[in-house]
Formats: structure tokens, C-alpha cells, sequence
């Protein structure tokens, strides 16, 4: 049996999983998963022989929780969620999917990997460099990260701050490849940041 010791936070990385959290599980944490697998075996929740073998233990608003994840077990989840209605005065039984978005503010989208964008050595007027990474996002199909960069540039306060958040949408490199969006891209980003180079 694996006990995971996590953040409540951790949690919020967690979107494409699902499982059941029982809330005020003081103790020992072996004892409540040796506990809940022999009941849900007894009452069928648990199927074909499966028994959760690793969980996740977090704290939250002072209690301690155990996230039962469904990824390794066979369930019945006709009767998983009939019993946890029946128990959850007890237990505060609720979905990861329910407590994330209803206790902790959601999930934490999920970060894309930034494209290699070679900057370095190139004219360090902001606006060209912005026109470029723009460039960079839209080869990638990153149409919607290139807007919402520009739109950041435009309205940034210094030099600086606007080339923090280019480096938020890509990786700023040199390199002596071609750029793929070539000059005529570019000019066209330049025009809509209402800068020429």
C-alpha cells in the first residue's frame, strides 16, 4: 500500500483524473484504506477483486482528507454513489471532480509547452520582437496565445515587463535557422501592434 503525501493544491493538477475524497480521516491513513477497501468489497462497490493500493493524503480547512483514486480498480458506481449520499454526514464523501472547482477555485489550466522562438540577435525594438514570437505561436497553432501575448505587450508598463511575458509564451532562443513566419508575417504583426520597425 502507497500513502502519497500531497497538497491540497496538488489537486488542482489533477483534472483528467477522478476519484473519491473522504474528508476528517484522523489516524492512521493504512487503517482508513484498509478499512474502506473491506467495506466497498462487501458491499460490491469494489468489483473483480481490486482494492485501492495507493491514495493520496492532503490537508484542508484543518481536516484531513484521503483521495481514493479510480484509476487502478474496478468500481460499481451506481453503488459508490448511492453510498456516499447514504454517508456523507460521516464521511463527507465527494468527487475530485466537485471538490476542486467547489473548495479550491478549479483547476489549474493545463500549461502548453512553449515553442523555441529565436529572439537573441535580432532588432530588440519590442514591437518586432513581439511580432516575431507571434509569428513563433501561430506555426505552432497557437493562434489564441499569439493575441492574448500581443494584447499584453501593448498594454505592459516598461521594456522589461514586456518581455517578461513574451517569455511566458516562448522560449526565447538564438539560433541561426529561418524563421518559418519570414518578413511578411512579421510586418503584418508589426501593423497590428500599430508599430512599424
Amino acid at each position: 500500500m502507497k500513502i502519497n503525501k500531497i497538497t491540497a493544491e496538488d489537486l488542482r493538477c489533477m483534472e483528467d483524473k477522478e476519484g473519491l475524497i473522504l474528508q476528517g480521516c484522523g489516524g492512521d491513513p493504512k487503517e482508513w484504506v484498509a478499512g474502506i477497501n473491506q467495506m466497498f468489497t462487501e458491499e460490491g462497490i469494489l468489483l473483480e477483486g481490486t482494492e485501492f493500493t495507493e491514495v493520496s493524503v492532503f490537508e484542508h480547512d484543518g481536516l484531513a482528507c484521503i483521495l481514493y483514486p479510480f484509476e487502478d480498480v474496478k468500481i460499481g458506481m451506481g453503488k459508490l454513489a448511492v453510498w456516499r449520499l447514504q454517508t456523507h454526514e460521516t464521511f463527507g464523501g465527494t468527487w475530485l471532480s466537485d471538490y476542486v472547482p467547489n473548495r479550491l477555485g478549479g483547476f489549474k489550466k493545463e500549461s502548453v509547452e512553449k515553442p523555441d522562438c529565436a529572439l537573441i540577435g535580432e532588432n530588440g525594438n519590442i514591437f518586432n520582437l513581439a511580432g516575431i514570437a507571434a509569428g513563433t505561436l501561430r506555426e505552432h497553432g497557437m493562434k489564441e496565445q499569439a493575441e492574448e501575448m500581443k494584447e499584453r505587450v501593448c498594454s505592459s508598463h516598461s521594456y522589461e515587463e514586456a518581455l517578461c511575458i513574451i517569455g511566458e509564451y516562448v522560449n526565447i532562443t538564438s539560433g541561426d535557422e529561418e524563421l518559418l513566419g519570414g518578413p511578411g508575417e512579421q510586418e503584418t504583426e508589426h501593423r497590428e501592434l500599430g508599430m512599424s520597425r
